[in-house]
């Protein structure tokens, strides 16, 4: 398994939400945490953002106000102007970018703001953390677009099952 783990993750994923599901329901919790940070860490090694984007394609981060502030302040405008060029809000009052992908995607893959990027794209996908315990949808959501994600729970059912 381990050889092809990431061939058609996206197919698989897909196939597999039921299972996330019920695992993420019964994990015991203490042993998952002890084996994010490594697993988070081994699905990096794995997975080059770059050639994937999923999340800067097709999801906007929350814009929290100290990121709208630290942005407008890289970008040399100003936080409204920011706001009204790049963002709206969200049915849960969140700001968002107006667009997808990301307006700050680059062609490349590359982040345009990359060193003042919102704590969302810094911390995403959140597979070092209690994240996915305490917000399992989002965490299932996410396996079907990011390829860590989808790892990290493979890995951690693969580590149950004793494989």
């Amino acid at each position: 398994m381990e050889k092809n783990i990431l061939i058609n993750w996206e197919k698989k994923s897909g196939e597999r939400q039921k299972e996330y599901k019920k695992f993420l329901h019964r994990a015991n919790k203490n042993k998952v945490l002890k084996q994010l940070p490594d697993l988070n860490e081994e699905a990096f090694e794995k997975v080059d953002c770059l050639q994937c984007a999923n999340c800067c394609k097709s999801f906007s981060p929350r814009f929290t106000p100290p990121d709208i502030k630290r942005i407008s302040k890289y970008l040399g405008m100003k936080d409204g102007d920011f706001k009204a060029t790049y963002l709206v809000q969200d049915e849960e009052g969140d700001n968002v970018t107006k667009t997808k992908p990301c307006p700050f995607l680059g062609a490349d893959n590359h982040c345009g703001i990359y060193d003042v990027r919102p704590i969302d794209c810094a911390r995403f996908p959140y597979m070092d953390n209690d994240f996915m315990l305490k917000r399992q949808p989002l965490a299932l959501k996410n396996s079907t677009f990011c390829p860590i994600t989808y790892y990290v729970i493979e890995k951690l059912i693969a580590a149950e099952n004793g494989k």
